[in-house]
């Protein structure tokens, strides 16, 4: 068990950090964009066109941080694999807190008092669920579920590429909540994959789970990416986390068999709703500040050139 939580650990750091190198590449390329005078990188609506996305991506920050971004899958689907998803997902979701506290340094984000009480409060829930879990349940669902998984998952994503291009420049909160979801339908198909203990190849390739990490890893990182382009890093993030922590946890429980220690299923439950409140909180907060702040130029610390 301790290898699972060592893993969600370093997850939760990777995430944390790419989090804040992608918001910087995002303002970067959105400022650079401005200088030029370009045209062609919003829609109608306000919300970031294909273009502009790609165009984040290939800034030297945000390719660092996808290179996080890999160190953190890593340590996601090993502690996927190791323990309970509920506190695998719950672990991870700590990124907010790197993320806040890196972003006063890169971003120059200002936190209040009520910002700080929110992370607190994530912080203790984590603590308190940590003591209450148990094992991993050993439930093998049958490959409907797999499927059921994939399909679910393409379905959220267009889903969730259609609501950023109605929203537009409203839809920070919503981009970021959706890839939460997404990253946690993959943390499900890690979890149900056939073919990894022992490793087949070929049994892995040919199991829709496997389309799953696929197809909800590249949503996912999209749409974060689309949040980190029109909102707080911060804001964003937070509803990744909740996203990434409700769904997995819930389907862990529900259907493969995950439970806490005996006694302590009260601990859980607090721990898990007070995780989750807290995250939303941050997102709340973060989303009233980016509103409320002025444009800014973005630190040059991090600039390549």
């Amino acid at each position: 068990m301790m290898i699972g939580v060592l893993a969600a650990l370093l997850a939760c750091v990777g995430y944390g950090v790419s989090s804040v190198l992608q918001a910087y590449g995002a303002r970067r390329s959105a400022a650079a964009a401005r200088d030029r005078g370009a045209t062609g990188h919003v829609t109608a609506t306000g919300g970031p066109t294909l273009r502009s996305t790609l165009h984040a991506a290939v800034t030297a920050a945000f390719i660092i941080g996808i290179v996080l971004d890999v160190v953190g899958f890593v340590g996601s689907a090993v502690s996927a694999r190791l323990i309970p998803l509920f506190l695998s997902q719950t672990i991870i979701s700590a990124n907010l807190v790197v993320t806040a506290v890196l972003g006063i340094a890169v971003l120059g984000i200002g936190l209040r008092s009520r910002d700080w009480i929110a992370i607190v409060a994530v912080i203790a829930s984590l603590f308190v669920l940590g003591l209450g879990s148990g094992e991993r349940g050993e439930v093998d669902p049958d490959r409907l579920v797999h499927w059921i998984v994939l399909a679910v998952s393409v379905l959220i994503l267009l889903g969730g590429i259609a609501l950023t291009r109605i929203l537009g420049s409203r839809s920070a909160v919503m981009a970021g909540l959706i890839a939460g979801v997404l990253f946690g339908m993959l943390a499900i198909g890690v979890r149900v994959l056939d073919g990894v203990e022992p490793l087949q190849p070929l049994v892995v390739l040919a199991d829709p789970a496997a389309w799953t990490v696929a197809v909800a890893g590249i949503g996912g990182f999209y749409l974060h990416t689309v949040a980190l382009q029109l909102g707080s890093v911060n804001g964003a993030t937070a509803a990744l986390v909740v996203g990434e922590t409700v769904v997995p946890g819930i389907v862990g429980v529900a259907f493969l068999g995950d439970s806490s220690r005996p006694g302590l299923g009260w601990a859980v439950a607090l721990g898990f709703v007070g995780a989750v409140a807290g995250a939303v909180a941050v997102a709340v907060f973060g989303a009233i500040g980016h509103q409320a702040e002025p444009e800014t130029e973005v630190p040059q610390a991090l600039d390549s050139k």
